[in-house]
Parts: structure tokens; sequence; C-alpha cells
């Protein structure tokens, strides 16, 4: 017989819904960039495939909940700001300044309330 008590599963709510679709957000619109924004087919291919990846890396690393690396709040909000204005200039470049602005403006205030919420735990 097993005396341990099991952990309690975390919450997930809507604003973990919300980052998470942010973040296939960021990374959907890096890949769009560097296949549409540079020509075809090496600068293209290269960021198209390349940011995505970095993106993707950068948040394993540092942000993600299972994250290899357990940085100080304030540099995974580094991260996070990186990878999400990043893909907020990439909206603009590409000509789409109201998809740039709503997503910086939804990502910022996720990333407030999530960011409250770590400094509270």
């Amino acid at each position: 017989m097993n005396d341990a008590t099991p952990e309690p599963s975390p919450k997930v709510g809507a604003n973990d819904l919300l980052r998470f679709l942010l973040e296939i957000f960021a990374i959907v619109t890096l890949g769009i960039f560097g296949f549409t924004a540079f020509a075809l087919p090496w600068p293209g291919a290269l960021l198209g495939i390349g940011l995505p990846l970095l993106a993707i890396l950068l948040w394993g690393l540092f942000r993600s909940p299972k994250a290899v690396f357990h940085v100080d709040p304030f540099v995974k909000a580094l991260v996070e700001i990186a990878v999400f204005s990043t893909a907020a200039i990439a909206w603009w470049i590409m000509g789409q300044p109201v998809v740039a602005v709503v997503f910086a403006i939804i990502a910022a205030v996720s990333g407030v309330i999530n960011g409250r919420r770590e400094f509270r735990d």
C-alpha cells in the first residue's frame, strides 16, 4: 500500500488557455513572417523555419511551466516580451497594424495577469 498522498493537479484557468493560444499564434506568426516577408528560397525558408524554432527554444528553456532553466520571474517576463513583441512587430511589418495592436494588447494584459499570479505564489 502506498501512503503517499497524490499531488493535486494544477488548476488550468482561462488565462492559461489564452496564454497557450497566444504562444501558438506567435509561433505561427513568426513562420508566416519568415516565409512571406523575405525572398524564397534561402532567406525566406531559413527565417520561416528558424524564427519559430528560436521562439520555441527560448520558450522551452526559460518560460514554459516545465522550463529547463528556472529563472527569476523578470527573466521569464523578458523572454515573453521578446517573443510576443517580435510577433506583433512582424504583423506590423506585414502591413497588418490592427492585428499587431490587438495581439500586443491581449498579450500584455494576459502577461500582467500571469505575472501578478507568479509573484503571489
